[in-house]
């Protein structure tokens, strides 16, 4: 129905990106360079996937807290592999209130630092650990070559921080993040088949030990980074003497960990599903499920397209009115590309009949459906579709995923998708390699497709491709 509205994603997928961000009305670019301005449709994406996410992580037991925007800069020096890791990236400011600052402030690019001056004031003894925090928050990180939710100079995120008593405490509250929280929420509500697996030394987070990450494929065959979970040994716990009193009196060291998602994910969102036509909105997580459509008023047909929203709303789903008096065809098109999963349209006719007429994003086509049976119907569309999209994803990655054994053939296979090679054969050189030609090791896998817990198992698989 959209046809020609849209550049085609074959002809070029960048363009298509952009044309969906701006005719779904997604969001808009700021007035400072790399900065983005949500719009309402946008951030109801975004507001549904924070509600997801944040349930979650508090039923991992970490409570939300908030932290200042603005950050010492010796906060950063004192954990000297993090500030080296971000210092192309920062934003500093020297002057404020009409004079030079005494010492410059960081917008923060993470917190770790921030978090980790008040861990070590709100941590005296054993019984305050695990320590388990989480903020919602925005970020600065200066990009100089921004694209609309995948990469911009301020995004929003949520990034958790925990201290634990022990190492392997915090390995497994890290590991628990990564599976329960992310993976499980990426899988469920965003139909999104990520891969888990561990970075590479050369990708890991600056000052972590180890990063967790899930890599999803988009729609043009390139990987998308969709959240990272981080231990930290004890590098920032001895950088800000985050400390406590054992049970034995003895002081220790505590270890640490940090994990975030961001506004990316809705980049993620509409690369893994879109298609020529615009979006394709998964139905768990879109902010309207069903939009109900007066294509004809009159003969009772507004009453009438009033009573089945108030019905589905009932029935627990997300449904809305669309009664503008503009053209119905337009209607139709701005819905189809805001990937509004379900469209029923209600008309004298179809009143008439004692049925309207349903339209499915997902699946496609057009059914009429007797009002005494339209709740059943909806429900089951919405359900069938959200897995019919987590089922094409992921046959597009099996498809295009390719097992190979020489670099050479990694990087063939990289051109148009992922690429699989045995990390023994790879390494650290090949790994080096691969990146001339702008592709990445994006995560170390197990053949069982688990996350292995160190780099030097014979077994480990790399996963390569090139990324956003």
């Amino acid at each position: 129905m959209a046809k020609n509205v849209l550049t085609p994603q074959a002809e070029d997928f960048p363009r298509w990106y952009q044309d969906v961000i701006a005719k779904a009305e997604l969001a808009d670019n700021g007035p400072v360079r790399g900065t983005m301005v949500i719009r309402p449709y946008g951030w109801a994406i975004w507001e549904r996937m924070q509600a997801e996410m944040d349930a979650r992580i508090k039923a991992a037991g970490a409570k939300n807290a908030y932290f200042p925007l603005f950050i010492p800069e010796s906060y950063l020096t004192r954990e000297a592999e993090h500030v080296e890791g971000f210092s192309p990236e920062l934003a500093v400011v020297t002057h404020a209130g009409g004079k030079k600052l005494e010492e410059p402030v960081i917008v923060r690019p993470t917190s770790e630092t921030v978090i980790g001056e008040y861990m070590a004031k709100w941590t005296q003894s054993y019984r305050d650990l695990p320590l388990l925090l989480n903020q919602w928050a925005n970020v600065v990180r200066w990009e100089l070559r921004p694209r609309l939710f995948l990469r911009t100079s301020e995004f929003l995120w949520q990034e958790g921080h925990t201290a634990h008593a022990t190492y392997e405490d915090a390995r497994l509250y890290a590991k628990r993040i990564h599976e329960e929280v992310y993976a499980d929420f990426m899988r469920r509500e965003l139909a999104i088949p990520v891969v888990l697996g561990r970075k590479t030394a050369k990708e890991r987070f600056a000052g972590a030990t180890n990063t967790l990450t899930l890599e999803g494929m988009m729609g043009d065959g390139k990987a998308l980074q969709m959240g990272t979970s981080h231990e930290l040994g004890q590098n920032f716990a001895t950088a800000f003497d985050i400390n406590y009193l054992t049970e034995d009196n003895q002081r220790e060291l505590c270890w640490t960990t940090s994990w975030g998602t961001s506004t990316r994910m809705v980049g993620g969102l509409i690369m893994a599903h879109g298609d020529d036509d615009g979006l394709r909105v998964p139905p768990r997580i879109a902010p309207i499920q069903v939009l109900v459509m007066i294509v004809k008023d009159g003969d009772g047909v507004a009453d009438a397209a009033r009573r089945v929203v108030a019905e589905l709303t009932d029935a627990g789903v997300r449904a809305e009115l669309d009664a503008r008096d503009s053209a119905f065809g337009r209607r139709a098109i701005d819905a189809e590309i805001k990937g509004i999963p379900v469209r029923v349209e209600i008309g004298p006719r179809d009143l008439e009949a004692g049925a309207v007429t349903m339209a499915r994003r997902i699946a496609g086509g057009k059914s009429a459906v007797p009002l005494g049976e339209l709740t059943a119907a909806v429900t089951a569309a919405l359900t069938a579709d959200h897995d019919a999209l987590y089922n094409e994803a992921l046959a597009r990655r099996e498809s295009r995923t390719v097992a190979c054994t020489t670099i050479e053939d990694a990087a063939q296979a990289a051109k148009d998708g992922w690429a699989t090679i045995p990390w023994r054969e790879l390494g650290t050189d090949g790994e080096a390699k691969l990146a001339e030609s702008a592709i990445s090791v994006r995560c170390l896998v197990l053949p069982d497709g688990s996350v292995p817990r160190t780099e030097d198992d014979d077994d480990v698989i790399a996963v390569v491709a090139r990324a956003y």
